[in-house]
């Protein structure tokens, strides 16, 4: 699940776009007990968003405690623009880009992965 400002999303530039989580950021396992409404009820906005329970979970998170400041990813923008052959890209294109390897993974035949 990703945590945003308002479920999935944050404020960047002005411009509200999805929080985007690569693998290598989420390292934390966490375990917690719902009752089978709260279940149901985050698997229903997750279906309806095109997410996943995890991403709703970090989203509620960002939203209630916190995620990154505007001043941290600017920085972290920055460090990669001055990387040697590092591009930054607008928050668009890395979702599209995204969206699209999503895509790609959801449409592959069950047979491809073996």
């Amino acid at each position: 699940m990703s945590v945003g400002r308002s479920a999935g999303e944050s404020e960047l530039s002005g411009d509200r776009t999805r929080d985007v989580y690569a693998p290598h950021m989420l390292s934390e396992r966490l375990q917690i007990l719902v009752t089978p409404e709260q279940r149901r009820r985050l698997e229903a906005e997750a279906r309806s968003k095109g997410s996943s329970v995890g991403g709703l979970v970090r989203e509620a998170i960002d939203a209630r405690f916190g995620g990154f400041s505007r001043a941290d990813r600017m920085r972290a923008a920055e460090e990669i623009v001055g990387m040697n052959g590092g591009r930054a890209l607008p928050p668009e294109e890395l979702n599209r880009l995204a969206e699209e390897e999503a895509e790609r993974l959801t449409s592959t035949p069950a047979s491809a992965d073996r």
